[in-house]
């Protein structure tokens, strides 16, 4: 089924373009409204005739993911509106927003089943057991399980979080309308009424699957790291292009799903003409715009490559930092000669919650390197915290 819908509404979409994240949004949104609106209408009626506040509970749910759908579809309409005045970044993290409106919208419907099914439990009513009821449970857990595969899928095509978390909460409605279930069945044959339990059950669930969509969608909005594999993907691509002999101080920000800008160091020559340097940096903004929707900013770092001492000072800052600690990397390498010493100038990268604080790392460094040089070497080290940031020695 997943499959026939894809080549009936998306066949010549791009998922990786915003229209195509937009259409497979789309898709998703009103697929999930008209499953749920179904369940939740066969729930209610059936809630209804047989009494059961578990089975209404359920239906309530089922109408909160028609509603989540809603905003769902909504969101990724707007999250594909282009950058503007106010906005120069663009939209995208409309998103993460409709997000975390579901993931409220899903407490207060938990917060509200909990406290009808705890009235239950102590003043519990009869239910009317029917296996109309059974079925259309069965049936339910039957959609929402293909709701869940259908989600999941749109949303690792697409990269959405919010599809991802929309499958989590069909997988947990799978489990909550088998609880329902098993009550039904069980409240029938032994004669004890677990209804309001299972609400209770039920509502707890909802809760849960609300928090952790909350977790999943401040996270971004608060500035979450892009993945490892997007940091070695652009150093990687950068490495390729003539004459860049390294990259540093590679930093990535997310505007929404699909939605990067960066900025980057990369090493070259210092004997290459400026002009030629400057050529090679646009291509590669321009590369990276056009190839890979990443709008980056490139920085010239000249490396002295036939300076043997140099390369001699290089060597012995690269020892001392290996012995404080191999964890230790840097860059930015530089040598200032005064009248009767000289000065060696770098940056060192070390991990967000380091053992030592900067000022330790920078007394222990300058006086390892004084002793290197009798007292006639100077270090100038300046410490950056790798925050979401990849870092490469200078080689």
């Amino acid at each position: 089924m997943t499959n026939l819908l894809i080549k009936l509404f998306l066949k010549n979409k791009d998922a990786s373009t915003p229209h195509g994240r937009e259409a497979y949004g789309r898709v998703a949104g009103i697929v999930g409204i008209i499953c749920n609106l179904l369940l939740s209408a066969m729930k209610f009626v059936i809630g209804t005739m047989t009494n059961s506040v578990s089975i209404t509970a359920d239906a309530t749910n089922n109408m909160t993911d028609a509603g989540s759908s809603i905003v769902t579809l909504i969101g990724f309409r707007l999250s594909e509106k282009p950058a503007d005045e106010d906005h120069p970044y663009g939209h995208a993290r409309i998103e993460y927003i409709t997000g975390l409106i579901i993931s409220f919208l899903t407490l207060i419907i938990g917060y509200d089943i909990l406290k009808t099914s705890v009235t239950k439990i102590f003043n519990p009513e009869e239910i009317i057991f029917d296996w109309v009821s059974v079925v259309v449970l069965g049936i339910s857990v039957f959609i929402k399980f293909w709701l869940a595969r259908f989600n999941k899928s749109l949303g690792k095509k697409i990269k959405s979080k919010a599809l991802e978390a929309t499958a989590a909460d069909s997988r947990n409605d799978v489990i909550a309308t088998l609880s329902v279930l098993l009550a039904t069945i069980l409240s029938h044959f032994t004669g004890f009424n677990l209804d309001g339990y299972m609400g209770v059950f039920v509502a707890v669930f909802i809760i849960i699957s609300g928090i952790e969509l909350v977790k999943e969608t401040v996270s971004p909005l608060l500035g979450q790291a892009p993945s490892k594999e997007l940091y070695e993907m652009i150093e990687s691509k950068m490495l390729t292009y003539e004459n860049v002999l390294g990259v540093h101080d590679l930093m990535v920000h997310s505007y929404g799903p699909g939605s990067y800008f960066a900025s980057a160091h990369i090493e070259m020559d210092a004997k290459i003409d400026v002009l030629t340097c400057h050529d090679i940096m646009d291509t590669i903004e321009r590369d990276f715009a056009r190839e890979d929707n990443i709008h980056i900013v490139v920085h010239l770092d000249p490396t002295v490559l036939d300076c043997e001492e140099t390369n001699e000072l290089k060597e012995v800052v690269r020892n001392i930092l290996f012995d404080i600690d191999p964890i230790i990397t840097f860059h930015d390498f530089r040598v200032v000669y005064g009248d009767k010493a000289k000065n060696v100038l770098f940056d060192i990268v070390v991990p967000p919650r380091y053992k030592y604080s900067d000022d330790e790392l920078i007394s222990t460094i300058k006086n390892r390197v004084n002793e290197a040089g009798n007292g006639n070497l100077y270090a100038v080290v300046v410490v950056d915290r790798s925050y979401g940031v990849l870092k490469s020695e200078e080689d």
